[in-house]
């Protein structure tokens, strides 16, 4: 890492995390986020963390910016310009209902509402122009669209994804007429078949693109008027992009922060020797798992956010709303909820005596002992008793209970969602959790993880040195990546699969620094199925047998008398960054001998508080016990054991 720290940066919901690596040690910081604009919560972290500008050689950011643009529906005023009779498209959706038997939902309404939807006279097959683009037409669309008042406009044909042309030419149109409207084209940003997804991301990457390009634009020259170098962006993907190419593609970005969490799990993980993972990243306002195996960060080839299909490369995360800051309260069955509603920042828990009155994950782990009366958070927030427990007691008089119960139903509600979370990312992808190490990060992650383990049945957790900031960590070290994908559909002979690969390594080539390295994958189904996995091969031999393998884990059955078809390739170009060798810190000072009372399975313990750095590299420590980072807390149930690592993390083990 000579020549400078490399710094990450992620913004959460709660707090803004930075990591920075300088030959070798971590420089970390934790302070609260600014929701109105995330620039400023990244120029306070830098501030904390005590580096001068010369100091800093890179910066990667993660950002929420279109992630909360998306779920709470502020994204630009976006229309839609697409085929004749098609303007619909994106409202048809697929008529899949996500919860069969419930009457009353309502599928979330589409980006671009109707009346901003115009269509052109043309159409393309598979196999070339059959009706050509009218000239007039378009002339009236851009009219349309520039009456509409408008900042982004999303272009969506049919078979757009081989025949890009009239696309490009509807785009150069509205360049002439508007230039400073943004324009997302489908043959650009998803060039793959299935018209609804295409047309739904691309809607979205228009929606997203003005806000994400303006807060990046804002944020560079905040760092440049401090001196500091432009920063590069997380994607979905796992990997970082270049200021520009962030902007220009949006959608990429959704779950920017999620990635970096996984990214950074599996570093610190591999430092520690591990390999098979299940990451399990709390913070204030969601929870986070992903699946890591041979240590290899698991992608998926689309999701679903906020109700919109985003058909990118991205790390295969799934999130609940149980979170630190996740609220409890009483349904009108009167039962006990925690979440989907968080506190946030502002006001926060409770406990942060900012005027927040409702009771959170936050406020029953300080009042069952788990975190200490007076812990300080960020370097601006000390954490409370006293209006924690006001507003637990409010909470157990509606619930008829005790307050020190209630602070652990609200505990185990939460904990019930997070397990719930840990078993769909991999009992119900047909992998056994109890074969691997849960990872857990993110300020609660530590409170928790042992209680979920047991649950999974799983006897190991690693919990790292920058627990707290992991994600920020992820982004310091991530690559530069950049995606590419094309149709191939049908049975390609491998002159044609070789042919089709290379032309997007020399794309990724060209948009990349050297040295690059490129991997390979293939959508493949077999014949007759509507969809399909992404499966990563090295050698075009291997293809039919992969998919096969991957098909039988996934569905427990792979029929071997059914022919193996593709649909589309993929690469992914990725140019490494320098990574540290992490390890551990002698303790700088004697061991804590203090303890406290702590609420395990309905009884009060004597539990032994320690800092981290008051530990030794190797030094073992039984359960229970609280083990206070400075940016998170570990809660060692009894029937465990804690050591510290070479690498400077937490390994804990189930008795």
């Amino acid at each position: 890492m000579s020549g400078g720290a490399r710094v990450g940066v992620d913004v959460g919901g709660t707090f803004t995390d930075l990591v920075a690596v300088r030959d070798g040690e971590l420089i970390t910081a934790k302070v609260r986020s600014a929701p109105r604009d995330q620039s400023l919560g990244v120029m306070d972290a830098i501030d904390a963390s005590g580096l001068e500008a010369g100091e800093i050689a890179a910066i990667a950011h993660g950002t929420t910016v279109s992630t909360n643009a998306l779920l709470e529906r502020r994204g630009a005023r976006t229309a839609l310009v697409t085929t004749e009779n098609f303007r619909d498209v994106i409202e048809i959706a697929r008529q899949n209902r996500p919860a069969l038997y419930d009457l009353t939902l309502s599928p979330p309404e589409p980006l671009v509402p109707r009346e901003l939807r115009f269509t052109v006279t043309e159409r393309v097959g598979p196999d070339g122009v059959l009706v050509a683009l009218d000239a007039d037409g378009v002339g009236r669309a851009v009219e349309a669209v520039a009456a509409a008042d408008v900042e982004s406009v999303a272009v969506c044909l049919l078979f757009s994804f081989v025949h890009p042309a009239h696309e490009q030419l509807i785009r150069d149109a509205l360049w002439r007429a508007l230039p400073e409207v943004h324009v997302s084209l489908s043959s650009d940003v998803l060039p793959e078949f299935r018209e609804y997804e295409r047309f739904a991301t691309t809607t979205a990457d228009a929606y997203l693109g003005p806000g994400l390009a303006a807060y990046l634009r804002n944020l560079g020259a905040r760092l440049a008027a401090a001196g500091l170098p432009q920063p590069v962006v997380m994607q979905s993907s796992g990997g970082v992009a270049d200021l520009q190419t962030a902007a220009g593609l949006a959608s990429t970005c959704v779950l920017s922060g999620p990635a970096g969490g996984v990214v950074g799990a599996t570093f610190v993980a591999e430092q520690s020797g591990f390999s098979e993972l299940l990451t399990f990243d709390m913070g204030g306002t969601s929870t986070d798992v992903s699946v890591v195996l041979g240590g290899e960060v698991q992608t998926t080839t689309g999701s679903v956010v906020a109700g919109i299909p985003i058909k990118h490369p991205m790390v295969d995360v799934h999130t609940v709303s149980a979170g630190g800051g996740s609220i409890a309260w009483i349904d009108s069955g009167g039962a006990l909820r925690v979440g989907p509603r968080s506190a946030g920042a502002d006001p926060g828990p409770a406990c942060y005596g900012l005027g927040g009155s409702e009771v959170t994950v936050t406020d029953a782990d300080l009042l069952l002992g788990y975190l200490r009366d007076g812990q300080a958070l960020g370097g601006e927030l000390v954490l409370d008793r006293r209006p924690a427990w006001q507003a637990v007691d409010e909470l157990a008089a509606g619930l008829g209970l005790d307050p020190i119960d209630a602070a652990a139903g609200v505990v185990a509600v939460a904990e019930a969602e997070m397990v719930r979370a840990l078993r769909v990312i991999s009992v119900e992808r047909g992998i056994d959790p109890r074969d691997l190490t849960i990872v857990a990060f993110g300020g609660a992650g530590g409170v928790h993880a042992c209680r979920l383990a047991e649950d999974l049945g799983v006897g190991r957790i690693l919990f790292p040195r920058a627990g707290g900031v992991l994600s920020a960590l992820g982004l310091a070290v991530s690559d530069l990546r950049r995606d590419y994908v094309a149709p191939l559909i049908g049975e390609p002979s491998d002159r044609e699969l070789e042919a089709a690969f290379a032309t997007l390594e020399q794309r990724a080539e060209a948009d990349l620094p050297a040295p690059a390295t490129m991997r390979r994958a293939v959508d493949a189904r077999f014949a007759g199925q509507s969809h399909e996995l992404t499966i990563r091969i090295d050698e075009l031999a291997t293809v039919t047998d992969a998919f096969r393998r991957a098909h039988e884990q996934r569905y427990g059955y792979a029929p071997e008398d059914t022919p193996v078809e593709l649909v589309a390739v993929r690469v992914a170009g990725t140019t490494a960054v320098a990574k540290p060798r992490l390890h551990a810190r002698p303790a700088a000072n004697q061991p804590s001998s203090a303890t406290r009372s702590a609420y395990f399975d309905g009884v009060w313990v004597d539990t032994r508080v320690v800092e981290i750095s008051g530990l030794e590299p190797g030094e073992t420590l039984a359960g229970p016990a609280v083990i206070e980072f400075p940016e998170a807390t570990c809660v060692v149930r009894p029937g465990w054991t804690s050591t510290l690592d070479q690498a400077g993390a937490l390994v804990m083990e189930r008795l």
